[in-house]
């Protein structure tokens, strides 16, 4: 059986770690390069880095930064935010990250998508979405852009299906109604695009406690789950949660 994924995100905003809850009020945390280490040094599977200001900023993520992390991890590594050409793709890979997030800018052009799979493989890009409960939409969830900032008419079911058609090899699903609230990821949702495509779906936005990360394996379906507030306040360790969920039966590594 394959393993679930722990994955720790890091949003990151002028140079420094940030939270929020609902995508607002984002308040400093810490230095993302010594987060890193220490998520690393406890057993995370994965890092997710978001440069949360670079798509309204209209550039690219800061390499600098990006280097410096890598340097400390020796696990795969996620870089989102105003990724919006193969070049920034490339640069961003050059400087030590295994995968690129690409949300907004993929709305804006989903050849960008194609391209990126095209040259690099399916492996290196991971749709970002950030979706929120709409019944006017076909699936009763619109997607947003623009770190939650900017509603789009896209679908969030539509779009996924449509994203993972043109090369994105993996789907990091972020809840906008449930983010940061540490009540639970938003499961309805989650269930449903891990059913409607045949990539790894990552679960994110809500999870507060081991058990909510386990209801995001069996009742959300997801493969990996994303997770910031619970350990960057100190209240949880990767390993701790890794030991909960595996006292449950869910297959993770220790």
């Amino acid at each position: 059986m394959l393993k679930k994924r722990i994955i720790v995100c890091l949003d990151v905003k002028d140079g420094r770690t940030t939270k929020g809850v609902q995508f607002q009020n984002n308040r400093d945390i810490g230095d993302p390069v010594a987060m890193a280490r220490e998520y690393y040094r406890q057993g995370v599977d994965e890092l997710v880095f978001y440069d949360i200001m670079a798509s309204a900023r209209g550039r690219a993520p800061i390499l600098a930064l990006i280097e410096n992390v890598a340097q400390q991890v020796f696990i795969p590594f996620c870089v989102g935010g105003g990724i919006a050409s193969v070049d920034d793709i490339r640069a961003i890979i050059l400087a030590g990250a295994e995968k690129v997030s690409l949300n907004s800018q993929a709305v804006k052009n989903p050849d960008l998508i194609k391209e990126g799979a095209r040259i690099f493989g399916n492996q290196c890009i991971v749709l970002g979405m950030d979706a929120a409960y709409d019944n006017a939409m076909p699936s009763g969830y619109r997607v947003f852009i623009n770190g939650g900032r900017t509603k789009t008419d896209f679908d969030a079911k539509e779009w996924a299906q449509k994203a993972v058609s043109l090369g994105a090899g993996e789907i990091v699903l972020n809840a906008i109604d449930t983010d940061g609230v540490q009540t639970g990821y938003e499961l309805t949702l989650t269930r449903m695009i891990s059913e409607s495509v045949d990539v790894p779906v990552v679960a994110s936005g809500g999870a507060g406690t081991p058990q909510h990360i386990a209801e995001a394996f069996t009742s959300g379906k997801a493969d990996a789950a994303l997770i910031a507030t619970m350990v960057h306040s100190g209240e949880y360790t990767v390993g701790v949660i890794k030991q909960a969920l595996s006292a449950c039966g869910i297959p993770v590594r220790l």
